[in-house]
């Protein structure tokens, strides 16, 4: 059994229960609001930011902020003077996604992604099974190096413009699905795939090379399976006859993989730093001067290295920031540690002591399954980002980055995305591709064509980890 340390104890003042609860419906309320973020019209980062003024207000009220402890910080010898809200942001999570999302924005310019995409349409042969696994084995990959949103909207809509040539629109719902329930695959091949990932990893001290070799075999295997009922259940089979695969491979020959290269140098530069870019961040741990610096030094200088082709025009891509993604994990952060200071972190803890203790086989499958039905619901974000700080203040997981409780998060939060629309943007993504291509799909028509891949993958997760842990 894992005994709960009130490590998040942090505030110097006592905190009344009633206050504690107070805070609690706080941040309750802040979860409905997310997950009802498309039915009141808001942006996350408006949401979290309104919650973030009154969690603020109420702390400083309560006297729970610690002004004295901030007031009084000082660096290399020089007093500093910060707001209350700037230490309990991670800022090298706010880098590492920002130098990421311009890394690839700006290298999606050299035309290598969608070169990639219709290299593989041509391998298909225009073969319908044979391109859903191609196509599935790209969302995964480009999910695991890019981020989930933007592979799906990559590969959702070359997905559509290839069935169509192939005169195998029909088959559209079935493949645009199956990439979307693969984005949250791919999300848990590497350390910088997902949100989630980058938070518990980096708060349990989880090394990117670690990280691949841990879920690698996990992603390998519900890719497979993934793709096998997928062509079961929407009846996408291999050509059968002869002059239909003639007939594919004419139309595939239409396909130019060079169109979107603007330029040839600027391509083969674009592929040579994707590579470096993956290679550093495999790498930071061990590189010097580099280790000390972070994974959000590497992000933000390789995303300044591929700004210098566009040099004079790199406002274009500032303006193409995800700026309430960015905004919102500010306020996020800024919440949660409020929350920690009213010990709400604590009693969240204190909640979870049946899970943590029953033991490192049952445990870690309950918190898998358990997390993946709130990140189904809502944002997993603040999810990963709650757990993170629960499970890091327990010494046995602070000083354990291998415990299988940090992996039952990073898997919950990850797969609870594909069992309903609104557990992921990706997922929120590939059903916007799919009613922008005029098919029908509720919600509830999600969730129950979605349920069987999700139960399958989940089990997946929870017997991996019953094996592994």
């Amino acid at each position: 059994m894992i005994p709960f340390y009130p490590a998040l104890a942090v505030s110097s003042h006592s905190v009344s229960p009633g206050v504690t609860y107070l805070f609690f419906a706080l941040l309750v309320c802040m979860v409905l609001c997310l997950a009802l973020e498309e039915k009141i019209h808001a942006k996350k980062s408006v949401i979290v930011g309104l919650f973030a003024i009154i969690a603020l207000f109420l702390g400083s009220w309560f006297h729970l902020l610690p002004f004295e402890d901030v007031g009084s910080l000082v660096i290399g010898g020089h007093k500093i003077s910060l707001p209350v809200y700037i230490p309990g942001v991670d800022w090298e999570v706010i880098a590492i996604i920002l130098g990421s999302s311009l890394f690839v924005d700006v290298t999606s310019k050299s035309g290598l992604f969608t070169w990639v995409a219709v290299k593989l349409t041509k391998l298909s042969k225009g073969d319908p099974l044979r391109l859903l696994i191609l196509y599935g084995v790209m969302t995964v990959v480009f999910s695991a190096v890019l981020n989930n949103v933007t592979a799906m909207i990559i590969v959702g809509s070359l997905t559509g413009v290839s069935l169509k040539k192939l005169n195998q629109s029909e088959k559209l719902l079935g493949f645009l699905l199956v990439e979307g329930l693969l984005t949250n695959i791919g999300g848990l091949l590497t350390l910088i795939s997902s949100v989630p990932n980058i938070i518990v990893g980096k708060t349990a001290g989880i090394e990117f090379v670690d990280f691949f070799i841990k879920a690698a075999p996990y992603v390998v295997v519900a890719t497979i399976v993934t793709l096998w009922l997928g062509s079961k259940l929407f009846k996408i089979q291999s050509l059968k006859t002869e002059e239909e695969r003639i007939s594919a491979q004419k139309l595939i020959s239409g396909f130019d993989e060079t169109e979107g290269i603007e330029s040839p140098g600027f391509f083969r530069f674009g592929a040579l730093m994707t590579f470096v870019f993956i290679g550093t961040v495999a790498m930071t741990s061990q590189l010097p001067v580099i280790k000390d610096l972070g994974l959000g030094f590497v992000a933000l200088a390789f995303a300044g290295i591929m700004l210098v082709r566009y040099k004079a025009v790199a406002d274009r891509f500032y303006k193409a920031i995800d700026w309430d993604l960015l905004f919102f994990f500010v306020c996020l952060f800024a919440v949660i540690n409020v929350m920690e200071h009213a010990l709400v972190l604590n009693l969240i803890g204190e909640w979870l002591m049946p899970i943590l203790g029953l033991g490192d086989s049952a445990g870690p499958a309950a918190l898998l399954v358990a997390s993946a039905a709130a990140s189904s619901v809502t944002d997993n974000i603040p999810l990963a980002a709650m757990l993170a700080k629960i499970l890091g203040a327990i010494p046995e997981m602070a000083s354990n980055p291998d415990s299988p409780y940090w992996w039952a998060v990073i898997f919950g939060a990850n797969l609870g995305g594909n069992i309903t629309p609104i557990g992921s943007a990706s997922t929120l993504v590939s059903v916007t591709i799919i009613h922008k291509y005029g098919l029908n799909l509720s919600f509830a028509g999600f969730v129950k064509v979605a349920l069987p891949y999700a139960v399958i993958q989940l089990a997946l997760g929870v017997v991996y980890l019953l094996v592994t842990g």
